[in-house]
């Protein structure tokens, strides 16, 4: 196991319903997924107060009980970006779940096989949001450049995360400052603006402010690096793409990721390879999502035209999709894009309408929209 390996994954799980738990007990415990049992509302928020969970799990039978287990669940610090997973009833039970903070949702009777299917994302999201918070002990030479570039300040870390460093000694910092450093075995810096998120006895810890995304993404590699053997990533979730557009697709799959959640995408066919970002606008559970693609310039629409020209002129040819979780996005402006070439792309505009419309319906205006798109030749 890696030096810097964690303890593992653990759940809590709210729920009285022994059939429904003997079923969660033996899917968690296969993925390696330690579990909490709760059977009353004051033992599990007691808990939610004194330990860190990576997902919670909540039996929706008495709404109001579930309420305040999600809610205390999001108020809980050590527990505020815990994956909240829903039991209910069925699919008219589906809308208040995600009202009340589910991410993920699971219908009784619950299966073996449909739970499992399920929990692939759940473990993978768990794993990933566990990482996000990891800090990983190094010592690195930091130098904090002061807003009028008079003043450096020499330091040195006593861990690094995805979000900031943890430096030693008690240096008197102003507000905001500029952070420069290189990772072990890279001679590229990292450079972005930090501000102070907390005093220790002897350490402090900066946050990073406006970090660029490929030095975010270099961050994230190497704590990736450093935490692998005992916490390495599953295979990629299963797959099958359905529709593609210039701005989204469509990809069918058992184990779908909640809306919001930003992921890495790699599609192949034949000999082309196309790596692409971004965020569910919709989720249908155990049947698919629709992805917008995020950052996107002008070179990488062109990327993705090609792409498509390739995958219609390949006759017969079934592309391989690749699906990896980075987050899920809770900011207020994590859709702010969302309307950019939405009229004039029909795959985008129907995740924008149609996201609160049935599975079967949207299903429907998907067939629809692949009917027009054969007529017209594309």
């Amino acid at each position: 196991m890696s030096p810097f390996a964690q303890p593992g994954l653990q759940s809590l799980l709210l729920c009285s319903d022994d059939s429904v738990v003997r079923v969660l007990r033996r899917v968690l415990t296969d993925l390696e997924i330690g579990v909490e049992h709760c059977t009353d509302l004051d033992s599990a928020i007691q808990k939610l107060t004194r330990q860190r969970f990576e997902a919670v799990i909540v039996d929706c039978t008495t709404k109001e009980i579930a309420a305040k287990i999600l809610k205390g669940t999001h108020s809980a610090p050590a527990n505020k970006r815990a994956i909240a997973v829903a039991i209910i009833d069925g699919q008219s039970a589906l809308k208040s779940a995600f009202e009340l903070g589910a991410h993920f949702v699971l219908f009784k009777p619950i299966s073996l096989e449909r739970t499992k299917a399920s929990f692939r994302s759940v473990r993978a999201l768990m794993k990933r949001e566990r990482r996000r918070h990891s800090r990983i002990p190094v010592e690195l030479s930091v130098k904090l450049h002061t807003e009028n570039a008079s003043r450096i300040i020499e330091v040195v870390t006593a861990d690094l995360s995805e979000n900031g460093i943890a430096i030693k000694g008690k240096s008197k910092l102003p507000p905001s400052f500029q952070v420069r450093f290189s990772l072990p075995g890279n001679a590229s810096a990292i450079d972005c603006r930090g501000e102070v998120a907390w005093q220790g006895n002897d350490l402090q810890g900066i946050r990073f402010c406006d970090l660029p995304e490929d030095q975010s993404s270099r961050i994230k590699s190497w704590i990736f690096r450093q935490l692998q053997g005992g916490d390495a990533d599953d295979p990629p979730v299963s797959c099958r793409l359905t529709d593609l557009s210039l701005n989204a697709c469509y990809l069918e799959t058992e184990s779908p990721f909640p809306v919001r959640t930003r992921l890495q995408i790699v599609m192949k066919v034949r000999d082309m390879e196309l790596p692409v970002e971004g965020m569910v606008r919709v989720m249908h559970p155990g049947a698919g999502i629709g992805v917008q693609f995020t950052r996107q310039n002008a070179e990488e629409k062109k990327r993705v035209e090609d792409f498509i020209h390739t995958l219609v002129n390949s006759e017969g040819a079934v592309p391989e999709i690749e699906v990896h979780p980075d987050a899920i996005d809770n900011s207020p402006n994590a859709f702010s894009a969302a309307h950019i070439d939405a009229e004039h792309d029909p795959l985008l505009s129907l995740f924008g309408v149609g996201g609160e419309l049935p599975p079967d319906e949207f299903h429907a205006e998907l067939r629809k929209q692949r009917r027009v798109t054969e007529q017209v030749g594309i």
